[in-house]
């Protein structure tokens, strides 16, 4: 099927075409033509299946038809809430790519900066915001955001926005909107606090259910290195010998992990910068801008700090940390071979992560690919004092990390 097939207006083709979009993904073939018809959508997909466009192609097409009869002060038709900066500019970005030979108007707000730029963008009008909920919240707060003309809705990324304490503030949201509405919910995983949230929001949705957090793409090459906590920071110099890997996005668990491995990695001269909680937002959006330019070649995150990353033609991701979650290692991969691209994902594995990697190979159903020429490979040796230690402290630095991320976010 091609998008042309989709009845999308020509506009919104036009700037499909200049993207080489032509064929949807299963999720766009699913999820446009209900959204054109009316309908309520609980979706199930999970990073990389192309989402964004699935809800804003549509929403676009819908509202720009108002548009032109409508020849007032621009409103907020359109609400979109997302869990963090990075996701919120990304769809933000994709409504101007998309709706480029459009009227629409749109604009994003989230914490982290200053207000007004995004104030004065507000008291222009808009037809689409993009919001986070602390900022949203606060910008309604301040009487300088209204919801009474909404009439799409899209609760994006639901079970992170869990994950980061964010079910008040969402509930808040909801009471403000109107009654007659149509929504849309996504979210990747499907447990029962998801699906008792998506109760509150839709009415009669349909189901469409794509690509499954169990599953990772097949153009993704997954392969494993046993090693020792001791050796990882060699066996990764080891590993960006490789001349082939001139792109890395690297996860760390914490905050603390992420900036010693840019330092390490500074210090053999490879090229390296970190985003998360800490870094201000234009920090994080420079370093975004710079990995994407070819400027720095490794590109530290956390989990958190990373949702929403959307990197054209990356091919690896490295797991210098293995998740204790099983999920989350198939959205961390998911960030290379997308849209059929090829991609690689390298996990480097100590001691006390191999039940880790266990729990991966069950959900995904596959073994990982050990590779065997390993210059530092994991030995039964028990970890020494000094070893513990640190094990010990990087555990409680996450521990502390993440609870002072949800009170701040509950604040």
């Amino acid at each position: 099927m091609k998008f042309n097939e989709l009845n999308i207006i020509e506009p919104i083709l036009r700037s499909l075409k200049e993207q080489n979009y032509e064929q949807p993904t299963p999720i766009q073939e699913e999820t446009i033509p209900l959204i054109l018809q009316g309908r309520d959508v609980l979706g199930g997909a999970q990073t990389g299946t192309g989402k964004t466009a699935a809800f804003a192609v549509p929403i676009i097409q819908m509202l720009n038809s108002e548009i032109a009869e409508n020849r007032g002060k621009p409103e907020i038709n359109s609400l979109i809430v997302t869990p963090t900066r990075e996701l919120a500019i990304q769809i933000d970005n994709s409504f101007g790519v998309y709706g480029k030979y459009t009227k629409i108007r749109h604009t994003v707000v989230f914490g982290g900066v200053s207000q007004h730029p995004q104030v004065m963008a507000l008291k222009n009008g808009v037809n689409i915001l993009t919001a986070t909920p602390g900022r949203l919240l606060d910008l309604i707060n301040q009487g300088f955001i209204s919801l009474k003309a909404v009439k799409f809705f899209v609760l994006d990324e639901a079970d992170r926005m869990l994950d980061m304490g964010f079910i008040h503030d969402i509930k808040k949201i909801i009471k403000l909107l109107p009654q007659k509405r149509q929504s849309l919910f996504f979210s990747a995983t499907m447990p029962d606090n998801i699906v008792k949230l998506s109760r509150t929001i839709v009415s009669d949705p349909v189901k469409v259910m794509v690509t499954p957090v169990s599953s990772t793409a097949e153009t993704i090459r997954q392969f494993l290195y046993y090693t020792n906590r001791s050796s990882k920071k060699d066996l990764l110099h080891y590993i960006l010998q490789n001349p082939d890997i001139d792109h890395a996005l690297l996860f760390s668990r914490t905050k603390h992990g992420a900036d010693r491995i840019v330092r390490n990695l500074r210090g053999e001269k490879f090229k390296s910068e970190a985003i998360h909680g800490d870094k201000t937002q234009n920090q994080r959006q420079r370093a975004l801008s710079r990995f994407k330019a070819g400027e720095i070649r490794v590109l530290v995150a956390t989990d958190i700090a990373a949702r929403g990353i959307d990197i054209d033609k990356l091919k690896y991701v490295i797991n210098y940390d293995v998740p204790n979650i099983a999920e989350t290692y198939v959205h961390r991969i998911g960030r290379s071979g997308r849209a059929g691209e090829d991609g690689n994902a390298i996990s480097l594995c100590e001691p006390e992560e191999n039940a880790y990697i266990r729990d991966i190979e069950k959900l995904i159903n596959q073994k990982i690919e050990v590779v065997a020429e390993n210059p530092f490979p994991q030995t039964d040796k028990p970890m020494n004092a000094q070893e513990k230690k640190e094990w010990e402290k990087e555990k409680l630095l996450r521990k502390q990390e993440f609870f002072a991320s949800r009170k701040k976010r509950m604040n």
